[in-house]
């Protein structure tokens, strides 16, 4: 009877597999032509890792830059750990490939992490087969935030070798994951929440009278020693580097009281574009629908974990909800570092919360027999399938392809036009990202990082002062964040995509040129035509479109 479950869960894996494969195989058979996310995705972190791989600075020292960004002043600090497997991936592969490469990897790893937790800890009977590997399998297809690789995706992986450790277990394969980990996730954009969530339950333990566990402590300060090799660029940076940087000026506390409450009711039933569990739907009443059982049916005792989990994924919600309340100022006036540390991130805890808490919460419908089994089966297909049409070919449909996106032909042709080294001159842009013309190899005084020099930010700003002065929003956004030094202009506001099809036209542009120039601008990639240019001492050299391109280029010359 053993041997026939276990022959039924090993096709319930192979199905899981080849739901995975169906699903990455867009990026694959398209390649460029796919469409993928462009916001934190292919408007910074995928045209970083081509600049970093071309820079020759993958390997320098703390204190190298990077020439091709904003006049050479961003630190090769702020574009990744050469220890971190994805710059590798796009420093090896072309573009498309090394993407895909890097959603396999990672969705994999996902699914045989949360299967090796559920099965190991949380649900390890047989007849829960079709949950775990369920679970499991929707948590590998859940959309994640691509650059971020493991980082929340890798959870159930860490808690799996972590308890394991826990209860005693000596094996290698526990530190072979603790030490691999850290090589394809990034600490601060997840792990750091995780090992302080670690150390709590360490102390909790302690509290419980359940002793030191210092093989646990250990595994804990194990993890943590190999991330600060990984990311000995951003300890340095952050420890050791004393000169002020764009985060000095990021303020985020700022809501009040009734905007915060909102916004955790928000992320809880909603979640963060970050981390998308895509739980509103069905794993949400799954989860509510099993609490009434466990208050009704009085479980608390035997389903301890499901209401720990069900509590701490709304403590999540509110906690970072709150991160940003405006009582919070006089602290954050008072200790700096909560403002350059983004501590709301603990919510990056919740697509490894949710869905353990999805399938407690299916064990607790599966036990109560009968119809209810049934429902859960169709519970588990019917997260897999919603998440299966969620997949970035489709919900980004509307966007540029990466072909489009990038258009390498047009500014190939743009570049030739101009006939100069690119060395020579810098180039800014209105209404398409930056990162499009970083990408193409030119040199660029904008940019996408959340971390350059202060000094870079100021100067930058004189060339976008009068526009500032006209439009709040824009003003708030640069000075008290910073992250987009673009060129930002009233009439356009934040955005920053503006298509060839687009009918917008900048009619009262006001550019301090000469600041432009002084910093050694010398072209300006438009989006849009720029009706007083004039005015504003540009000159209109030409107009560049492409069948390829998403964009029709206004290529402008600072006189």
């Amino acid at each position: 009877m053993a041997s026939i479950r276990n022959k039924k869960e090993q096709k319930l894996i192979a199905f899981a597999v080849i739901v995975l494969i169906l699903y990455l195989s867009p990026l694959f058979i398209l390649g460029e032509n796919a469409h993928i996310r462009v916001h934190d995705n292919l408007d910074s972190n995928v045209a970083w890792y081509r600049v970093l791989a071309r820079s020759g600075e993958m390997t320098g020292s703390v204190n190298a830059t990077i020439p091709q960004v904003i006049n050479g002043q961003l630190s090769r600090n702020a574009l990744g750990s050469e220890f971190s497997g994805i710059v590798w991936l796009y420093a090896f592969f072309p573009t498309m490939i090394a993407y895909a490469l890097s959603q396999a990897i990672t969705r994999v790893f996902a699914f045989i992490g949360m299967y090796l937790l559920l099965k190991k800890h949380f649900l390890p009977n047989r007849e829960w087969m079709i949950i775990r590997v369920g679970a499991a399998l929707a948590f590998s297809l859940t959309l994640f935030w691509p650059p971020g690789m493991l980082s929340t995706l890798g959870m159930p992986l860490a808690l799996w070798a972590f308890l394991n450790i826990r209860k005693g277990e000596r094996s290698w394969k526990n530190y072979l994951v603790l030490t691999l980990l850290p090589l394809y996730s990034s600490f601060v954009l997840g792990f750091f929440f995780f090992l302080t969530g670690m150390a709590i339950l360490w102390l909790v333990d302690i509290v419980k009278g359940k002793g030191w566990n210092f093989r646990f402590l250990f595994s804990i300060g194990y993890m943590m020693f190999i991330y600060l090799i990984v990311e000995y660029r951003l300890v340095y940076s952050f420890l050791l580097n004393d000169e002020p940087t764009s985060r000095d000026e990021y303020f985020h506390a700022r809501l009040p009281l009734w905007r915060c409450l909102l916004l955790t009711l928000k992320n809880f039933l909603l979640g963060h574009h970050h981390v998308m569990t895509v739980h509103t739907f069905i794993i949400l009443p799954v989860t509510l629908i099993a609490l009434y059982f466990v208050i009704f049916k009085k479980l608390w005792r035997q389903e301890k974990g499901f209401v720990f989990l069900f509590w701490l994924n709304l403590a999540l919600s509110f906690w970072y909800a709150f991160w940003f309340y405006e009582g919070w100022l006089p602290l954050t006036e008072r200790f700096h570092f909560l403002d350059t540390f983004n501590f709301a991130r603990y919510h990056f805890l919740r697509p490894l919360v949710i869905y353990v808490l999805f399938a407690l919460g299916l064990k607790i419908l599966w036990s109560q027999g009968g119809k209810w089994r049934k429902a859960v089966k169709g519970f588990v297909v019917a997260q897999v399938v919603l998440l299966s049409l969620i997949n970035e070919e489709i919900i980004f449909q509307n966007e540029p392809s990466v072909k489009e996106f990038f258009a390498e032909n047009q500014f190939q042709e743009i570049k030739k036009y101009i006939g100069l080294p690119v060395e020579n001159y810098r180039v800014a842009s209105i209404g398409i990202h930056p990162a499009i013309a970083q990408y193409n190899g030119f040199y660029t005084l904008d940019t996408y990082n959340n971390f350059y020099p202060l000094s870079y930010k100021h100067e930058f700003r004189k060339i976008i002062e009068k526009e500032l002065a006209k439009n709040k929003s824009i003003r708030t956004y640069f000075d008290e964040w910073g992250g987009r030094c673009y060129i930002f202009t009233a009439e356009l506001g934040k955005h920053y995509m503006f298509t060839k099809n687009s009918k917008k036209r900048l009619k009262h542009l006001q550019l301090n040129t000469e600041q432009l120039k002084k910093m050694g601008g010398r072209y300006i990639f438009s989006a849009v035509s720029i009706e007083n240019a004039v005015e504003n001492n540009l000159f209109l050299e030409k107009v560049f479109e492409s069948k390829e391109s998403a964009w029709k280029i206004y290529l402008y010359k600072a006189m």
